[in-house]
């Protein structure tokens, strides 16, 4: 069971809109998204109440896929106060991810 919330288009403005989110574009027939879901899921209990974890299937929110440019899967997009702050693709280190919200943070 992970620990980030599945979101849909109707709840995603409302989901970024305050504090720090990290939102991974994925699919389920993903390899790399599959390999991917372990270290989100420490992630976010890593940052339990201070980021929202969020997954958003690219497969059934095609639009906000495009709204956010993504390419390739997965994709991993920072959200501060509403604003798009960063950027990844592809599968990265824990540490990557601990450093881009450490950074939010601060």
């Amino acid at each position: 069971m992970s620990n980030a919330v599945e979101l849909k288009a109707e709840q995603f403005d409302e989901t970024i809109r305050e504090g720090v989110t990290l939102v991974d574009f994925w699919a389920a027939w993903c390899g790399p998204c599959r390999m991917l879901a372990p270290t989100l899921d420490e992630i976010a209990s890593l940052y339990e109440g201070r980021v929202k974890v969020c997954k958003v299937n690219v497969d059934e929110n095609q639009e906000l896929a495009t709204q956010y440019g993504v390419r390739s899967i997965p994709t991993i997009v920072f959200f501060k106060d509403g604003a798009q702050a960063d950027t990844l693709i592809g599968v990265n280190a824990k540490k990557v991810f601990e450093d881009k919200l450490n950074g939010l943070l601060a």
